[in-house]
């Protein structure tokens, strides 16, 4: 998976098409991640001794596949290519060839 915490990404399919966040979680096993803002899911929470319970919203995985990471240069969505230099591995983006490491 190219994705790494904290990258800026661009929704491109679902529910939250057309939004952006910046990733919170990588889960490489399952190939989702968990972006800031999108997906938001409302969890009923049990209250414990001496508080209620209430609602919390967080935000819930989604499939690598529908997002893109968003171009630090252009600020458009774009691909990601790894790039190998003296033993060092490297991601670029595809339209504008920017550093992303």
């Amino acid at each position: 998976m190219k994705l790494k915490k904290g990258d800026t990404v661009k929704v491109i399919a679902g529910k939250d098409k057309g939004k952006t966040g910046k990733v919170l979680r990588v889960l490489p096993r399952a190939d989702r991640v968990v972006v800031e803002g999108i997906a938001v899911a409302k969890r009923h929470k049990r209250g414990t001794e001496g508080q209620t319970g209430r609602i919390v919203e967080r935000p819930m995985p989604i499939h690598h596949s529908n997002v893109m990471v968003v171009d630090p240069d252009t600020e458009k969505p774009t691909r990601i290519r790894i790039v190998r230099k003296d033993g060092e591995r490297r991601r670029i983006t595809v339209k504008s060839g920017s550093v992303l490491d």
